[in-house]
């Protein structure tokens, strides 16, 4: 199953992360580059990068310069994150080229790499809600309500596995069928923000 394979893997990502907890230390990911263990590897790293940037930009004391850094930061990991959603998908649509759909078959909400993304954010929310129910200094009342998150969040992270698992299930099964948008942002391309081409004239 897939979802037991990205769980394993988030999970070392964020515990590799958190040996140095460093924004910008090395990525050693252990994966054949040509794996799609290397692609979910390098998305939970992203993911785990990023979150860690909000929580920075998020300092009420924070430098306005130095905020609009981490900002401009924040959306060009935003735009990797995205593309890394499209490798992994581009993966799915190469490995179920040769199925052929049944006459009843449908499509999904969204594709399998952005349920898996939502599986890599639930894997942070998890590992950064357990380190809540661990603390010594904050009060009962706290740690009561971070571990009933953090019952949910697993529940969550249960039913969304399963999720995923039976989606490429009925893709290889003919049953469902990927069809992939690609991504069509428009702020960050100077082609379509009215504020970057009015810049240019």
């Amino acid at each position: 199953m897939i979802s037991a394979t990205a769980n394993n893997i988030f999970k070392q990502v964020i515990e590799d992360y958190h040996q140095f907890d460093q924004i910008d230390q090395p990525i050693n990911n252990p994966y054949d580059k040509e794996s799609l263990e290397h692609l979910l590897y390098m998305k939970c790293w992203i993911d785990t990068a990023q979150w860690h940037m909000e929580d920075v930009v998020r300092n009420p004391d924070i430098d306005p310069r130095e905020g609009l850094y981490w900002k401009r930061r924040i959306d060009r990991q935003n735009q990797e994150r995205t593309d890394t959603v499209e490798f992994i998908d581009s993966y799915y649509l190469l490995k179920f080229k040769d199925v052929s759909s049944l006459a009843d078959a449908t499509i999904n909400t969204e594709s399998p790499a952005w349920a898996i993304d939502r599986l890599s954010i639930l894997a942070l929310k998890i590992y950064h809600m357990e380190q809540e129910t661990l603390r010594s200094d904050v009060s009962n009342a706290h740690l009561q309500s971070c571990t009933e998150k953090l019952n949910i969040l697993l529940e969550q992270r249960k039913d969304l596995s399963q999720s995923i698992d039976e989606l490429l299930a009925d893709i290889e099964a003919g049953r469902k069928y990927m069809k992939v948008y690609k991504q069509m942002k428009m702020y960050n391309d100077p082609n379509l923000n009215p504020v970057l081409y009015g810049s240019q004239k």
